[in-house]
């Protein structure tokens, strides 16, 4: 369904369809910045409900899919902002599913360790950093929309996404990265 089409229809339509294509991904930004699951999946729950009660106001500015990344975003720093974690070490991480062909068991482990290792890594950089390079690398989304969904210029994301990776190639080439 695409957005003219859902413009015809009920909110509750509306949000059963953000739910249904978006829910993921709202899930993934939100344990970005938690590192929690169950914490993720509440804030998950909430932003949906804050959704619902927000579609009457929704003035097609822009896509559904970037209002629902700029209230996702926001509401996350809110709940950071207003909840008083440190240093919290995520139980699992939150992968996209996927299918990939191994040539055995032992690469798919191997490689999933890999990811998990990474993926640590890039929940241990800053808010600002990781929250670029989550919505560049995880949600594909480009430059100029992470910066409308961030309200900071394209310049601020290169410069986040330039000091994220060289954060993270410190790590990987210090062995920091591969290390228990």
């Amino acid at each position: 369904m695409n957005e003219e089409q859902l413009a015809d229809k009920s909110n509750q339509e509306i949000l059963v369809h953000l739910m249904e294509n978006y829910g993921d991904m709202v899930l993934r930004v939100a344990f970005t910045y938690v590192k929690q699951r169950q914490i993720a999946e509440d804030i998950s729950q909430e932003i949906f409900i804050k959704c619902f009660k927000s579609l009457d106001t929704f003035q097609n500015r822009s896509s559904y899919q970037t209002w629902l990344y700029r209230i996702t975003v926001n509401y996350c720093k809110d709940y950071v902002r207003s909840w008083s974690f440190r240093k919290l070490i995520p139980l699992s991480v939150i992968h996209r599913d996927s299918n990939p062909n191994y040539d055995s068991v032992v690469s798919h482990v191997v490689k999933q360790e890999e990811n998990r290792l990474l993926f640590n890594k890039v929940l241990n950089l800053s808010v600002k950093l990781r929250e670029v390079l989550i919505l560049y690398y995880y949600e594909d989304l480009s430059i100029p929309e992470i910066a409308n969904i961030l309200g900071v210029k394209p310049s601020t994301i290169k410069t986040r996404l330039h000091r994220a990776r060289k954060n993270l190639k410190e790590g990987i080439e210090g062995g920091i990265l591969f290390e228990k």
